[in-house]
């Protein structure tokens, strides 16, 4: 299975936070959702990034846009994550890969590694992939990435 494309229907996906259950259809024509898949809590880059989004997160719920981030990490470790860096937003244990590879986070490399791939998704809330962002380096790619798409949406 590919990654689904910009103007394609996202994959609809549940998964468990620490704050329970979540699932792409409790969002559909009521916000849009940025999806970002990310290696680890705790390394440098994905502390960037979820600290970037935490950033501009106040703008975007003002935008009617949540933010999910998913990894392979376990729901005890999201939950200190959230804890030690004051994320306002929930995070998917995502240990058996499923929601990774609906949406074509996971590559040879990462799947060695046990992770998933930096990927993010801007879904609108027709459910629509409005923008799809890839960079496993640059946290900034990502935020910036968001930023602009959701502009595009408003």
């Amino acid at each position: 299975m590919g990654k689904p494309r910009v103007g394609e229907t996202a994959p609809e996906f549940s998964g468990e936070s620490d704050g329970g259950k979540i699932s792409l259809a409790d969002y559909r024509g009521r916000k849009n959702v940025v999806l970002y898949f990310y290696p680890g809590d705790f390394t440098l880059v994905c502390t960037k990034e979820a600290c970037g989004f935490r950033d501009i997160y106040e703008d975007l719920k003002g935008a009617d846009t949540e933010v999910i981030g998913v990894s392979t990490d376990s729901n005890d470790s999201h939950k200190k994550f959230v804890a030690e860096y004051k994320l306002p937003f929930p995070l998917l244990s995502d240990k058996d890969k499923k929601i990774a590879t609906a949406y074509g986070a996971t590559n040879l490399i990462s799947d060695l590694l046990g992770r998933v791939s930096r990927i993010t998704y801007v879904i609108d809330k027709n459910g629509k992939i409005a923008a799809m962002l890839k960079s496993e380096l640059s946290a900034t790619k990502h935020v910036q990435g968001v930023k602009d798409a959701l502009a595009k949406l408003s």
